[in-house]
C-alpha cells in the first residue's frame, strides 16, 4: 500500500471533549496506527471546528473574545487526545489563518464557476444544529428532531450552493460504489435523503453572524459551516485552487473519512457535491460509525451523564490510556451503537488485556527464568502448527482492517490468545519441567514467545504502551511491517533476567492499578 490517508469529524470547541468525542478519535488512531504497518505513507487528520453563531454567542456572554474562547477550548482537545495517544499527525483549527486565505479562495472559484450563487431566503434555523431545516426534518411537535427545540424563522439573503446540480452524480456514484458508505446500510439513508435536497446556504449575513470567515468582495456576508469546515479536510495538506501542494497530491484522496452517523448527511452529500464541483476526487470511504451510550443511555446534559475521557482514566487511576482505547475500539460492531459502563469496562480489560494476555507473557517469561535463567536454547527452537495459525491471523486482522471491522478484528487477536493459552494448558510445561524433559518444556516457551510477538504486532494500534512493553520484554521489533512479520523473532542466547519481567498491564482492581470504583 503506498498512502493511507485518514480524517475524523473536527469538533465543534463550543463544549468540552467528551467520550462520543474520545470513541471517534481512538477509532481512527486505531486504523492510521494499523495501516501504518502496511503503508509505505500514512497520515491522519483531526482538528475543530471554531465559527459560527453558538460560538459568538458563547465567548459574548463570558466576555471575551471568539478567539480567546476557541483557544481555551481548543486546548482541551488537544490535551484530551494527547492523554488518549492519539498519534494524529496534523491537528487543524478552522481559525488558522492558512485553511481561512483558501476557504476564500475555494468559496470564489465555486462562485466564479456559477456554483454559488446570491440569493433570498426565508427558512427554518435550528441554531443548535447552525443548520437550516425542512418541514419534513422537524419532529411532529414541529422541533428539531436532535436538540427538541423549535427552530427561529430566519430571512436572509445569503449566497446558496448548486447542491442540486450534482444530485445525480451523487446518486450514481453511491450506487456504482457500494463500499464508498461504510456501513452498506447507511447508502439507502443516504439515497433517500437526496430525493429531496435543496440548494443550500454557504454564508451567513454578519447582521446575523459576524464571527467567520468574511467572503471575498462582499463584506457583508462570512462563509458558512459547509464550506469553511468541511474544506479542512484538503486545506489542512495543501489544497490550493492557484496550485496545490506535494503533500495534497500525494495524500488526496482520503482513504476513509470517519465520522458519526449523525453528521453522515452532510459528509456523504454536501461535501461530496463539493469536491465534484471542485473538480476533485472523491474520498474512496466515509465511515459513518454509531453512538455510545452511558449505562445504556444517551449522553445528554440534563441526565447528567457526560463523561470525559479524562474522568474515566482518573477514576481508575490509570497512567496510560491503553485499557480505554481498548474498550472504546472494541465497543461496537462496524458502524453500530456502543455503550460504556464501569463495570463491563473493568470486566473486559481485565479479562482481556490482564488475565489472558498480559498474563500469559508474564507466566512464559517466569517459568523460562525459573527454568532456563531466561535462556533460549538451539534445541527448544521448532516449528508449531500455531504458527500457521498466527499468519493465518495476521491475514484476517487485515481482512477486518480492510473494511473498518475494528472491533472484529480484535475478536481475532483475542482468539489467538485464547488459543496460545490453551495451548500452554494442554502442554503444561510446568509439568514437563518436573518430569524433567526439559527439551520439551523449552519448545513450549519458545513457540509461546514467538506467538507473543504476532500478538503484540497486533494488538499494537489498539494498546501501543502495552504492545511496547510486550516488544522490550521479548527483544521484538514493534515497528515491523506485517507483510515483514516472521515467527523467528527470539534468538539463541539470553533472552531477559528476573529483574526485567514486569506485568504490562495490572488489573484494574488491583491494589497498584485502582483505587477508585466509581466514575463520578
Amino acid at each position: 500500500m503506498e498512502k493511507f490517508y485518514t480524517t475524523t469529524a473536527i469538533d465543534y470547541v463550543n463544549g468540552a471533549p467528551h467520550i462520543g468525542h474520545a470513541y471517534e478519535k481512538i477509532l481512527t488512531d486505531v486504523l492510521f496506527r494499523h495501516f501504518s504497518k502496511r503503508a509505505d505513507c500514512a497520515y491522519m487528520l483531526t482538528g475543530t471546528d471554531e465559527h459560527g453563531i453558538k460560538i459568538q454567542k458563547t465567548s459574548a456572554s463570558m466576555n471575551i473574545n471568539p478567539k480567546e474562547f476557541c483557544d481555551m477550548n481548543a486546548q482541551k482537545f488537544i490535551d484530551s487526545w494527547k492523554l488518549l495517544d492519539i498519534n494524529y499527525s496534523q491537528f487543524i483549527r478552522t481559525t488558522d489563518e492558512k485553511h481561512k486565505k483558501i476557504v476564500q479562495k475555494i468559496f470564489k472559484k465555486l462562485l466564479d464557476k456559477g456554483d454559488i450563487y446570491k440569493h433570498s431566503y426565508t427558512g427554518l434555523y435550528c441554531s443548535g444544529c447552525e443548520a437550516f431545516l425542512s418541514e419534513k426534518d422537524l419532529d411532529e411537535n414541529g422541533f428539531c428532531p436532535v436538540h427538541k427545540k423549535k427552530p427561529e424563522v430566519v430571512s436572509e439573503e445569503n449566497y446558496f450552493f448548486k447542491l442540486t446540480k450534482y444530485k445525480e452524480a451523487i446518486i450514481k456514484h453511491i450506487k456504482q460504489n457500494p463500499d464508498f458508505i461504510v456501513p452498506s446500510f447507511r447508502a439507502n439513508e443516504v439515497l433517500n435523503q437526496l430525493e429531496n435536497i435543496e440548494d443550500i446556504s454557504v454564508s451567513r449575513a454578519k447582521t446575523n453572524v459576524s464571527w467567520g470567515i468574511d467572503v471575498l468582495d462582499d463584506p457583508t456576508q462570512v462563509i458558512y459551516v459547509w464550506i469553511d469546515a468541511l474544506s479542512n479536510y484538503i486545506t489542512a495538506i495543501g489544497y490550493d485552487p492557484d496550485g496545490s501542494s506535494d503533500l495534497f497530491k500525494k495524500l488526496w484522496s482520503a482513504d476513509v473519512q470517519v465520522i458519526g452517523k449523525d453528521i453522515l448527511k452532510f459528509h456523504s452529500i454536501y461535501w461530496i457535491a463539493i469536491l465534484m464541483a471542485l473538480d476533485l476526487p472523491l474520498p474512496k470511504h466515509i465511515l459513518a460509525h454509531g453512538w455510545i451510550t452511558i449505562d445504556e443511555a444517551k449522553m445528554s446534559k440534563s441526565l447528567g451523564n457526560v463523561i470525559s475521557p479524562k474522568s474515566i482514566m482518573e477514576a481508575f487511576n490509570m497512567t496510560e490510556p491503553d485499557a480505554l482505547r481498548y474498550y472504546m475500539a472494541t465497543a461496537a460492531p462496524c458502524g453500530k451503537d456502543g455503550n460504556y459502563s464501569d463495570n463491563d469496562f473493568k470486566e473486559k480489560v481485565n479479562a482481556h488485556l490482564a488475565n489472558s494476555m498480559g498474563n500469559l507473557l508474564n507466566r512464559t517469561l517466569s517459568m523460562l527464568v525459573k527454568y532456563f535463567d531466561g535462556e533460549i536454547k538451539q534445541e527448544f527452537i521448532k516449528k508449531s502448527p500455531l504458527f500457521d495459525e498466527a499468519l493465518k491471523t495476521i491475514k484476517e486482522v487485515e481482512h477486518h482492517f480492510d473494511y473498518f471491522e475494528v472491533a472484529e478484528a480484535a475478536q481475532k487477536i483475542t482468539e489467538l490468545v485464547d488459543k496460545v493459552n490453551k495451548y500452554v494448558t494442554d502442554a503444561a510445561p510446568w509439568s514437563l519441567a518436573k518430569e524433567g524433559k526439559m527439551i520439551e518444556c523449552g519448545e513450549v516457551l519458545y513457540t509461546v514467545l514467538e506467538l507473543m510477538c504476532v500478538i503484540s504486532s497486533l494488538i499494537y494500534p489498539y494498546c501501543p504502551n502495552i504492545a511496547g512493553k510486550m516488544a522490550k520484554q521479548l527483544k521484538y521489533d514493534i515497528n515491523t511491517k506485517y507483510d515483514d512479520i516472521k515467527l523467528d523473532n527470539i534468538k539463541i542466547g539470553k533472552l531477559i533476567s528476573k529483574e526485567e519481567i514486569t506485568p504490562v498491564f495490572l488489573r484494574l482492581d488491583s491494589e497498584l492499578a485502582d483505587k477508585a470504583n466509581k466514575v463520578k
